[in-house]
């Protein structure tokens, strides 16, 4: 027990190991060591969120470490694998799958939850114009990230009654509160979206892309209410997809390639992404270099991913030379064949207007809506990878042709591996929410729903006694 404790209390008090008072991911400052009660103005408050933002990122002096988010769901889905050996990831061997999502998004909430409890303990003339309810917004969107992200992987959040949902945390951890009782599915669908909704009313309106924005709880909320699939969140999704498409400020890159190779954060489709440490790229064991040409690992491109690109320009871009190894290819999506490491390589995407257009047509089919009104934002994606009716024209046949709800949404399902792969699961859960035969016949290795999410942690039964049951098909010891 003493173990976690000190954990917990070591969290508490490093909850906002932070970068500098400026907006800007960089070396931390000298006095790292900050509690929530050194949060008395707007200055030391804006401090303290920027060591939460310091948290999302996952992120060292050194560099941030947001590479999970890219490989490990495609491992999952089939596409992405490690040259050198086959990871458990990658045959759906869940049990000894990595665990590495269950620590950091506790980390995140643990300073989310005191960076909230220390700015509303102070009254608003400490802030300029709206800047408290902001700040509490861009919280609530992080600690409705880390939530969502804890119970697409460890809960049955496609089950709508169960009682598996994710371990919610709502304050900062201390002695006393750790031991809790995981919440139901519905809890934590409700908790989360209650979070999202604060920031699309009180988050700020214009952010550095590296921020959160009212637009990135919009579109976050987009992709937490697909996962949700009631009945009556789809015309949600449409309505928001619809605002975001019109009313914010982001555009669909001209040339998809050029968000990855050229603009990154500059590109006007991001709308939430995260800036890498200065310097990153030098690091030994920097991101581009597991890409290209190999560091600790080599993650790598599969033949189910290059066999999806094919009759499709993006090939040329994501998909580099065959390795050794036959059936593994160099992913070239972040890092260029023969290519020098760069910020650029270096840069993580969590939210592009790309996936809020496929959200909107794949929201369309599963509400009964018009096939031919759903295949155009499709098309309008396809469109800005090259694929027109006149140009690389059968993959844009084929989602034309797509004449049933189904085939349809199996060609956006496509549409999304395609655009979003290795971002930030996107190509996964997208997987999921195809009927299950479906699921065995793109992943054979998946024979059970149990696949679809990870054992919880097994130090969490051993310090919270009250958590509940660990997840089905799993062993608690």
């Amino acid at each position: 027990m003493k173990i976690l404790i000190y954990k917990y209390i070591a969290i508490a008090v490093l909850f906002i190991s932070c970068y500098a008072c400026k907006k800007e991911l960089g070396a931390l400052p000298k006095n790292a060591k900050v509690d929530a009660n050194t949060i008395l103005d707007q200055a030391t408050a804006q401090i303290a969120l920027n060591g939460a933002y310091y948290r999302f990122a996952n992120a060292t002096i050194t560099k941030t470490g947001w590479q999970s988010h890219q490989i490990i769901p495609p491992m999952f889905a089939g596409y992405l694998g490690m040259y050198s050996s086959i990871l458990p990831e990658e045959e759906n061997r869940n049990d000894r799958a990595s665990s590495s999502y269950w620590a950091e998004s506790y980390t995140l909430l643990n300073a989310v939850n005191g960076v909230i409890s220390g700015i509303n303990a102070l009254p608003a003339e400490k802030f300029t114009a709206n800047r408290k309810k902001e700040m509490i917004a861009e919280a609530r969107f992080l600690r409705a990230y880390a939530h969502f992200k804890l119970l697409t992987f460890y809960g049955e959040w496609y089950k709508a009654d169960s009682p598996r949902g994710a371990l919610l945390r709502d304050e900062l951890s201390t002695l006393s509160n750790i031991p809790k009782k995981r919440s139901t599915v519905k809890e934590s669908y409700d908790y989360i979206l209650a979070d999202l909704d604060d920031v699309i009313i009180n988050g700020p309106a214009t952010n550095p892309n590296h921020y959160v924005s009212k637009w990135a709880g919009m579109a976050l909320k987009t992709r937490v209410l697909m996962s949700r699939g009631g009945a009556a969140d789809y015309g949600t999704i449409i309505t928001l997809a619809n605002s975001l498409i019109a009313d914010s400020p982001y555009k669909l890159e001209a040339i998809a390639e050029d968000v990855f190779h050229k603009n990154g954060l500059a590109s006007k489709e991001v709308i939430l992404g995260i800036k890498p440490q200065a310097n990153q790229e030098k690091e030994t064991y920097s991101t581009s270099a597991q890409y290209w040409p190999g560091a600790s690992s080599l993650y790598v491109a599969k033949t189910a991913l290059k066999t999806m690109y094919d009759n499709d320009p993006r090939q040329a871009w994501m998909i580099g030379s065959v390795r050794p190894r036959p059936a593994y290819f160099f992913f070239t999506k972040y890092m260029k064949e023969n290519g020098v490491p760069s910020a650029l390589s270096e840069t993580y995407y969590v939210l592009r207007l790309t996936e809020v257009y496929l959200l909107k047509a794949e929201a369309i089919v599963r509400s009964g809506g018009n096939l031919a009104e759903a295949r155009i934002p499709v098309h309008q994606v396809q469109e800005k990878a090259g694929i027109t009716a006149t140009a690389n024209s059968q993959p844009y046949n084929a989602v034309e042709n797509a004449g049933t709800p189904a085939t349809l949404l199996f060609e956006i399902y496509k549409e999304t591996v395609k655009s979003l792969i290795a971002e930030d699961g996107m190509e996964w859960m997208a997987l999921l929410r195809l009927p299950f035969e479906t699921v065995k016949q793109v992943k054979p290795t998946i024979t059970s729903q149990t696949q679809y999410i990870l054992p919880v942690p097994k130090d969490e039964f051993l310090y919270n006694p009250l958590f509940g049951d660990q997840n089905p098909g799993y062993s608690k010891n």
